[in-house]
Order: structure tokens, then C-alpha cells, then sequence
């Protein structure tokens, strides 16, 4: 039996992304925002990897992760708000499913990557500080080279079964999706039948991925406090602690969004839909944007380095 919200396509060819539910109305509006995010995380993160690879003194450990960081931040952000745009200014709501389900497992496979390389950084504040007369030897090149590649398989490894199970779902709600682009939960709550594999999958990716992520990162900042808590003289506490401080605003800006989002989710009652989707969308796209702004500001040979370019070109 079916009626005019039930469809019966156990295979759908198309989904319809609604973009931001209830603020149809204001989406030329809401895009202003979103482009120019967007415009700024393709230039700064650009910056950064050009600034990284044309100065020689930027060629370590630190850098090489924020390189990194900065290629999942330009992949993440396209993955997202070219086709976010399309909606709001051409209303060209239609996804195939199969370019549906890429661009699922791109937002998330990016964005458990970026827990892993803020892991990564932290690691190396940690030994910086706490071995600092090791640093060069813990941390070779070949090194960083595998810290990034177990990154990277991962994070590809990790979120690969999510688009194979929600691929083997059964369709007959609606094709529907009230969001701008498409996630793991917006897709499988359209599915029919028993998805409790993909829910309980997904919970398994946030504790024992993510978790497991803030709970390294917890440990190694524990253990740089105290190495710092026990440095003879203020200033030397001040200005060690300092090196940790960009690394501590990109932790902040990527974690601390997705758990307000998730308590404001789970404890706030009657939150309207379209601000539960911005929210969303916030706290993925924020921080490709912050991250090169974070390190510019906070890092001198960064600052430094761009300075003489912007001056050279004048």
C-alpha cells in the first residue's frame, strides 16, 4: 500500500536534496555566507601549501601535517558547497545515487581523516616539547611519511562499509533528502526495513574512531602540561605552551562545533529542522576555513613567509 509521501523505488536513480528545510525563501541569502567561506578556504589552504613548499626552513614535521590537514580541508570543502551552491542559485536539487553515495563517503571519510592528522600534530607538539632533544630522530621524514599514509588508509578503510550498506538498503519512503548535501543519517533514515547495522556502524565510527582520536589527544596534552608545569621560569612556560596554541585552536574548531550540534541534537527539545541543518553545515565548513587563518595568524614563518611574498608582488 502506498500514498502520496510513499514511493516505491527500491533502487532510486535520483535523490532531492531540499537544502535548508524551512528557509527556502532566503537561500540567495544564505549562500553569501557559504560562498564566501568557501572562496576563503580555497585560497588560505592554498596559501598554505604554497607557502610550505617554496620555503625551505617550513620543510618538517609540523609542516608536512599541516599540508595535510590542508589538502583534507580543500577536499572536504569541495566535496560539499559546489553542489550546496547549485541548489541555492540554479535550485538544481537532483543527485544521482551513486554520486550521492560519493560524495557521503568523501564528507565523512575527510572528516575522520582530519581527526587522524589533528592526532598526528598533536604527537608532534608532544614529542617537541616533552623530547625535544629526540624530535628529529623520532620524527624522520620516512616517519611522517607513514603517520600520514596510516592516516589516509584509515580513514579510507573506516568509511568504506557506509556506502556499501546504505547502498543495500530498500527505498520506498521518499527520495527526499532535507538537507544540502548528502550524510550518512539523512540517507538512512529514508531507507525501509532494518538499518540498524548502518546506525550501530556509524556509532562505532563515532566513539571508536573519533573518540579514540579526543582521547590520544587528551593523553599527549596531559603529558605537555606537565613537561611545561615544570620548566623553571614563566616566561619559558609561557612561550612553550605558546607552540601549542594554533594546534589547540584547530582542535577546538573541530571539535567543539560537533558536540554542541550533538547535545543541542539529543538534549534540546523542539529545535526547528533548518537550524539543526545550519549547524550542521557550520560544523563541517567552519574549519577549512579557520584552519590557514589559525596557522597564518599564529605561526611566524608562515606570517613571515607571506608577508615578503605580498610585499615582492607589490
Amino acid at each position: 500500500m502506498s500514498n502520496s509521501n510513499t514511493t516505491d523505488f527500491t533502487n532510486p536513480s535520483t535523490f532531492i536534496l531540499q537544502g535548508i528545510s524551512g528557509l527556502e525563501a532566503s537561500h540567495v541569502w544564505i549562500s553569501i555566507p557559504f560562498c564566501a567561506m568557501f572562496i576563503l578556504a580555497i585560497l588560505g589552504n592554498f596559501a598554505i601549501l604554497l607557502i610550505v613548499k617554496m620555503e625551505p626552513s617550513l620543510h618538517g614535521p609540523m609542516y608536512y601535517f599541516l599540508c595535510m590537514l590542508a589538502i583534507a580541508d580543500l577536499v572536504l570543502s569541495t566535496a560539499i558547497i559546489p553542489k550546496m551552491l547549485a541548489i541555492f542559485w540554479f535550485n538544481s536539487r537532483e543527485i544521482d545515487f551513486s554520486a550521492c553515495l560519493t560524495q557521503m563517503y568523501f564528507v565523512h571519510c575527510f572528516s575522520v581523516m582530519e581527526s587522524g592528522i589533528i592526532v598526528a600534530m598533536g604527537f608532534d607538539r608532544y614529542v617537541a616539547i616533552c623530547h625535544p632533544l629526540r624530535h628529529s630522530t623520532i620524527l624522520t621524514i620516512p616517519v611522517v611519511a607513514k603517520m600520514g599514509l596510516a592516516v589516509v588508509l584509515r580513514s579510507a578503510m573506516v568509511i568504506l562499509p557506509i556506502p556499501i550498506l546504505v547502498r543495500q538498503w530498500p527505498y520506498c519512503r521518499t527520495n527526499i533528502i532535507p538537507e544540502p548535501f548528502c550524510t550518512h543519517i539523512s540517507v538512512v533514515k529514508l531507507a525501509c526495513g532494518d538499518t540498524q547495522v548502518s546506525s550501530y556502524y556509524g556509532l562505532f565510527v563515532l566513539l571508536c574512531v573519533m573518540g579514540l582520536d579526543g582521547i590520544f589527544i587528551t593523553v599527549s596534552y596531559i603529558q605537555i602540561l606537565r613537561d611545561i608545569f615544570s620548566l623553571p621560569t614563566k616566561d619559558t612556560r609561557l612561550k612553550t605552551f605558546g607552540t601549542c596554541v594554533s594546534h589547540l585552536c584547530v582542535i577546538l574548531t573541530f571539535y567543539i562545533p560537533g558536540l554542541f550540534s550533538s547535545l543541542i541534537y539529543r538534549f534540546v527539545q523542539n529545535v526547528p529542522l533548518h537550524f539543526h541543518a545550519l549547524i550542521g553545515n557550520m560544523n563541517l565548513l567552519m574549519p577549512p576555513m579557520l584552519h590557514p587563518i589559525i596557522y597564518g595568524v599564529r605561526t611566524k614563518e608562515i606570517r613571515d613567509r607571506l608577508l615578503r611574498f605580498i610585499t615582492h608582488k607589490e
